[in-house]
């Protein structure tokens, strides 16, 4: 049984939807259409898809749900151990519910690597693919060429010990604020866009962020110490642990079949997934904000998915790489026109 609430504004419908895996909340508005499941990001909701979904055409389903230990779904612990797959799993389980056998993916940052993880296991299933800002294929923290390679053999500089201690206690507390650079509020107008840009549903992205499930099997998840720089490794439970490069890699993207469209869509002033990411210990390391540097290199997020996508096209996949200049992490709020521009082409394709 699920119950539902609709926005008379902009027609946007919200239900909660009980699946083998958990009860997912999602949002959407209408029954029919070709679906298309947008994936939010790190420390986000489907909230972030509002302004976005009316723009599909009425040929398309849109569909967004919120991932575990965010919005409405149940806060079922993460198990860091499987990478990116309770997420992708979680995916599995609700279109199976929803009675969808393949859909287009559309995945910002964090959902990007959902997205992939998702390819990866279900191929047949996946119609088209567009990446926004994603994170690499690689994880996040903790790597250097655009291959991916570790730089410590216990993922150092990955996972959970990395959040900002500050940051994780001001979602705990609600904070509404901006009195601080580590305040959601702030964090969401500094770096989820580019500023001076200010998001016009600001509000509602804060309260989305304050959602967040804070703890060692949510966010950041839990470390161990480490001997290597920065002296902390990832742990096995929480979010930034499923992103650690240490347990979530995508080497064999290339080699799924059959192989959808992908667009590759971001913002090229991007201050979170970059090759110079302020969220990176390495990079952070590099231009002295973090004492203590022994010359890590910050790793390489736009190179190495560049790196991976190039290797899906040379195996006989369509890549479409569109960069947006003057804009952030959330080109999709940002740039809604081109954004949705390119959008359509790759779900026409």
């Amino acid at each position: 049984m699920t119950t539902s609430t609709t926005n008379a504004t902009d027609g946007l419908r919200t239900r909660r939807v009980p699946t083998e895996r958990l009860t997912v909340q999602l949002t959407e508005i209408r029954d029919e259409g070709e679906p298309v499941v947008f994936l939010h990001g790190n420390v986000s909701t489907a909230a972030f898809w509002h302004s976005t979904l009316p723009l599909l055409p009425d040929r398309y389903r849109p569909i967004a749900p919120d991932l575990r230990g965010f919005g409405g779904t149940d806060p079922l612990p993460i198990d860091a151990t499987r990478g990116l797959r309770d997420h992708a799993d979680d995916l599995a389980a609700l279109l199976a519910a929803l009675g969808i056998d393949r859909a287009h993916l559309v995945g910002w940052s964090m959902g990007g690597g959902v997205a992939m993880r998702y390819l990866c296991d279900h191929p047949a299933t996946v119609c088209s693919l567009t990446l926004v800002n994603p994170v690499s294929p690689y994880g996040f923290g903790g790597t250097h060429g655009v291959d991916g390679a570790l730089n410590s053999p216990d993922g150092a500089g990955s996972g959970g010990g990395t959040a900002s201690p500050e940051f994780v206690a001001r979602l705990a507390e609600g904070d509404r604020g901006e009195d601080s650079p580590f305040s959601p509020r702030a964090v969401l107008a500094n770096h989820y866009l580019k500023p001076p840009r200010r998001p016009e549903r600001e509000d509602a992205y804060v309260e989305s962020m304050l959602t967040t499930r804070t703890g060692d099997d949510h966010y950041p998840g839990d470390s161990v110490p480490s001997p290597a720089w920065p002296g902390v490794a990832p742990g096995t439970r929480g979010i930034l642990n499923c992103l650690s490069p240490l347990h979530s890699r995508l080497d064999e993207l290339h080699l799924v079949r059959p192989k959808p469209p992908v667009l590759w869509i971001r913002g090229e002033d991007d201050t979170i997934v970059s090759d110079t990411s302020m969220f990176d210990l390495a990079h952070l390391g590099a231009i002295g904000a973090l004492p203590g540097w022994d010359g890590t290199p910050a790793q390489p997020m736009v190179a190495q998915t560049r790196h991976v996508l190039n290797r899906y096209a040379a195996e006989g996949g369509t890549v479409r790489e569109v960069a947006v200049p003057g804009a952030g992490h959330a080109v999709h709020l940002e740039r809604p026109e081109e954004f949705g521009a390119a959008l359509l082409e790759v779900l026409s394709a």
